[in-house]
């Protein structure tokens, strides 16, 4: 099948607009990305916690989820975690386009990768969240035991490691869980995830 046989209906669904109206607030992903062990999906889990307490519903993407189902055939090379990022952006603009809050917990190490993120999803729905943590100070948590592996030689393309991770050059929101305990960690993500979602 050719790309001239493919015809989208996007034109004739409901508008987001809409969709947002009847939800009572703005569809939007936000991006937490950061080394492995910086408190990503903890967070990603406590938003969507306490959105379901102000009967909202969220959708939490997952890096560690995703890779054991829709993406489990993707390894940790440059080229195979851009691929992660595309499918999942493109999941991503799915749930925000229909008025949905997208959680998305990525790594996500490289900028070109959270700019082809951005480009995907688009600008504004887009809300880009740093979870800054040091290498040693994931590598103490350690919850998954990947950094005892990595010392080990035991995992390859280890971020931080073995691979690469740029922190932004760009504003976006950075949540300092390093020196911040989770309680202001989660309050500041909620706090702006509420801004971000309301409707004029």
């Amino acid at each position: 099948m050719n790309k001239s046989d493919i015809h989208p209906i996007e034109d004739r669904l409901i508008p987001q607009g809409l969709k947002e109206k009847l939800l009572g607030h703005k569809g939007a992903v936000f991006w937490l990305y950061g080394l492995s062990g910086s408190g990503k999906s903890t967070l990603a889990i406590e938003m969507e916690h306490r959105l379901h307490q102000q009967s909202i519903h969220s959708v939490v993407l997952d890096g560690d989820n995703l890779r054991s189902g829709l993406n489990s055939d993707l390894g940790f090379s440059n080229q195979d975690r851009g691929e992660n990022i595309r499918r999942v952006s493109e999941i991503a603009k799915l749930f925000s386009a229909n008025g949905i809050i997208t959680l998305v917990s990525l790594i996500s190490p490289l900028r070109e990768f959270r700019k082809k993120a951005k480009s995907i999803i688009g600008e504004n729905h887009f809300h880009e969240v740093f979870i800054k943590a040091s290498y040693a100070t994931c590598q103490k948590r350690d919850v998954k035991g990947l950094y005892a592996k990595a010392e080990k030689g035991m995992v390859q393309s280890f971020t931080g490691q073995g691979s690469e991770f740029e922190e932004p050059e760009t504003d976006c929101l950075i949540i300092d869980s390093e020196n911040e305990n989770p309680q202001q960690s989660a309050d500041l993500l909620f706090n702006y995830i509420s801004q971000a979602i309301s409707l004029p």
